[in-house]
């Protein structure tokens, strides 16, 4: 099982539990994340995430996506796809 660094969190939206993603690298709905930080440490599937406000499939590098999230993250937190 490897992984590689997709992305960062740029912000965290405690209420409603959404991460904020600055894409490094392309994601899409059903691939398996885990996200590493100072105290973060966890892995999730995608099961939906939205790019203003739109449900989307896919997100590429670049992209900011928001992504409900079973967890607390932090700002600054890094992203990597879990690779089987």
């Amino acid at each position: 099982m490897g992984e590689q660094e997709i992305g960062k969190i740029t912000h965290f939206f405690g209420k409603i539990s959404v991460g904020i993603i600055k894409m490094s690298a392309d994601l899409k709905v059903g691939d398996k994340v885990s996200f590493k930080g100072h105290t973060t440490g966890f892995e999730q599937v995608i099961n939906s995430m939205q790019i203003n406000h739109q449900e989307v499939q896919e997100a590429k590098s670049g992209d900011e996506v928001g992504i409900k999230l079973n967890e607390h993250v932090r700002v600054g937190d890094v992203v990597f796809l879990v690779t089987e």
